[in-house]
């Protein structure tokens, strides 16, 4: 048998194995090994070789920038019974709800603020979808655009740093985080003002839809209205800065800053009146479930790819994707369709931890800025949380919506939220500088290039200068 046939047949049978119905983290470790133990046979390669695995299971276990994802999973978890949401919303719904499509703008930027503190899609949907639903259902909102924009609003969370897919990208591709998270600014107010200009258009085309908060419900409710908002926002800033701000000047790494974060989170809850052992146990419990999903899609992943790469599977995949028509473009082309049809069966997780190391390579041979190309993944990746079945945001919202609001318009109204997310997709295509403005070029100097000579002392002899280089 040759080894050519190898790369293929793996892939065939870890997608039966997943049609099948196992478990993802299984299924991969499942085929990497039974194929490994082929190969072995046939003389592809040694035993020696599939001794390499504990070594890279342990480096993949002692890795210190995955210690974030656990920092942030709690932040997260914390956040969403905290109260901020709330506050939050409160003061910034009341603030915009004079004018038609006020509430839905309230949800967009509340769900980008939560999302800058939380990096967890639940977190945002939930404490938006029961707090924010039946006001809007209320007061006459479209319930399609309703729905919509609460599960969208959610979902930039995937996009906005701290993002978990961020994380977990920078350390496929082997990129600083702190880059990853630069890279994401501009897209992500590039997402805000798409969905901000599609209300705008709904409110002016449709404004039955998304009609304005009448009279008696911008009424004041103890506190002043702009005291309301700066409630919500003081405390969301204070922990934006601890969580990002320390990432961006270099004082904390994203593990140290999502300690930070989780203690800021936990400090946050003990002012609202929220914090309690309950609270902990369930945050700590959502975390753990969260964080060793991640490990063993992690551990399986390390096995397939070890023997995909041992049969050349990387160099078959370069060779199939390096010579697609239209050279950078046609490759960016072909991996986002992939990706995107491919987040209809796999989670974000794990097309993370099985796709994108395979195309990494691909992408720096073609010569592409692997942070752009990361970002890029991440906005397509989005696009998992809004269209079945994996559509995590739509099955949140329909886990905590009234019964009276039906399934069909939940999944409806997610399709122009969807629609715009792959249209900011073409946008970073088009325009690369909306991602790699913001990231730090440096000195502009070359290492190498550097010299740096010192004179000997003068002893009357003429004696060469040291030379470093």
């Amino acid at each position: 048998m040759n080894a050519d046939y190898m790369p293929p047949l793996m892939f065939g049978g870890l997608v039966i194995f997943l049609l099948l119905g196992f478990p993802v983290a299984f299924s991969l470790a499942a085929v990497g090994l039974f194929f490994g133990f082929i190969s072995i046979e046939l003389g592809f390669f040694t035993t020696a070789y599939l001794g390499n695995l504990p070594l890279r299971v342990f480096g993949t276990l002692s890795n210190d920038l995955l210690l974030s994802i656990p920092f942030f999973t709690l932040m997260g978890a914390i956040l969403e019974r905290c109260g901020l949401a709330e506050d939050l919303l409160e003061g910034t719904g009341q603030l915009f709800g004079k004018i038609p499509g006020g509430l839905a703008y309230a949800v967009i930027l509340v769900g980008a603020v939560l999302g800058a503190i939380t990096g967890t899609v639940a977190a945002s949907v939930i404490a938006m979808g029961m707090i924010s639903l039946p006001i809007m259902m209320k007061y006459g909102y479209d319930m399609r655009i309703a729905t919509g924009v609460i599960a969208a609003s959610g979902t930039i969370t995937q996009v906005i740093p701290p993002s978990l897919v961020l994380i977990v990208l920078g350390d496929q591709l082997g990129r600083s985080v702190g880059d990853m998270y630069a890279g994401a600014i501009g897209p992500s107010i590039l997402q805000i003002l798409l969905f901000m200009a599609f209300i705008a258009g709904v409110s002016i085309f449709a404004p039955h839809k998304v009609p304005a908060l009448p009279a008696e419900a911008l009424g004041e409710r103890g506190w002043p209205l702009y005291w309301r908002v700066m409630k919500g926002m003081v405390p969301s800033i204070v922990l934006i800065f601890l969580v990002l701000g320390t990432i961006f000047l270099g004082l904390a790494t994203p593990t140290e800053a999502g300690a930070m974060g989780a203690v800021g989170a936990v400090a946050l809850a003990w002012i609202n009146g929220r914090y309690s052992w309950v609270l902990i146990r369930e945050a700590m419990s959502n975390t753990m479930r969260i964080t060793a999903m991640v490990i063993f899609i992690l551990i399986g992943s390390t096995v397939f790819s070890l023997v995909f790469q041992g049969v050349d599977g990387g160099l078959w995949l370069e060779h199939m994707l390096s010579g697609l028509p239209g050279g950078q473009v046609g490759f960016l082309l072909a991996v986002n369709i992939f990706v995107f049809f491919l987040a209809f069966f796999l989670d974000f997780f794990e097309i993370a931890f099985i796709i994108v190391p395979l195309l990494a390579p691909v992408a720096a041979k073609l010569g592409i800025d692997l942070v752009w190309f990361g970002v890029l993944l991440c906005i397509n990746l989005q696009t998992s949380f809004m269209h079945p079945p994996f559509g995590f945001a739509l099955f949140y919202l329909r886990g905590i919506a009234p019964k009276s609001v039906l399934s069909r318009d939940i999944y409806w109204g997610a399709i122009p939220w969807l629609l715009l997310q792959l249209a900011l997709v073409a946008i970073v295509i088009i325009w690369p500088e909306s991602v790699t403005y913001w990231i730090d070029k440096g000195t502009g100097v070359d290492p190498n290039s550097v010299r740096i000579e010192v004179p000997m002392p003068d002893t009357g002899e003429d004696a060469p200068p040291i030379t470093f280089n």
